[in-house]
């Protein structure tokens, strides 16, 4: 299925980029970055578009970004202006690289079995006290949506999938609607989780 999610995004990846381009991020924008220290380190891991990361890097941040999509990641490196990374969260390798990491509605197409190794990659890739952020469709279920998977979670399996990592302590947590009109009747889970110092 995972295979599946891909391939979608390649067969759709301008209009995908062009539908989500202009919505307004700044309100989660304003709950992640004051967290970071200034021109940290960030990455944007499943980039899309690009769109979050080349505001970080606006901002001053030095950005690390990827994608799985080899179509996404060709238009995320014209709007950064940098290379983007071809990859996957299951391949990430990083060790204490980043001040903090942007998970924005992409961490949603990682199978549920795989999240607790995902978490665990992220957490050894974040310094001490690095803060990550996540979104999730509010939800329980496993499921395939016009050819992608997606997995939802709610504040009970977000504690239950923290509590398996050592080191990951969740700052707050939050619902908020999609801001897509014609979504507006969905519903995300939005996370910030700091990795403790030793």
């Amino acid at each position: 299925m995972f295979d599946k999610t891909i391939d979608y995004y390649n067969l759709h990846a301008d209009s995908f980029a062009a539908s989500t381009a202009l919505l307004d991020m700044s309100a989660l924008y304003a709950e992640f970055l004051p967290l970071l220290k200034p021109k940290g380190h960030i990455l944007d891991a499943g980039c899309g578009s690009g769109r979050d990361a080349s505001y970080f890097k606006q901002q001053g941040f030095t950005v690390i970004a990827f994608d799985a999509s080899q179509e996404l990641v060709n238009i995320a490196s014209i709007n950064l202006q940098q290379k983007v990374e071809l990859t996957t969260f299951q391949q990430i390798e990083s060790q204490e690289q980043y001040d903090g990491i942007w998970c924005c509605a992409s961490l949603l197409h990682v199978a549920k079995a795989e999240l607790s190794d995902v978490f665990a990659r992220l957490q050894r890739a974040m310094r001490p006290s690095a803060v990550l952020y996540v979104s999730f469709k509010y939800g329980t279920a496993e499921r395939e949506q016009d050819g992608r998977l997606f997995t939802d979670l709610n504040q009970e399996l977000l504690n239950t999938l923290l509590a398996t990592q050592s080191r990951l302590k969740l700052l707050k947590s939050w619902q908020t609607p999609d801001i897509r009109p014609e979504r507006s009747h969905e519903s995300w889970l939005n996370a910030l989780i700091r990795k403790e110092p030793i």
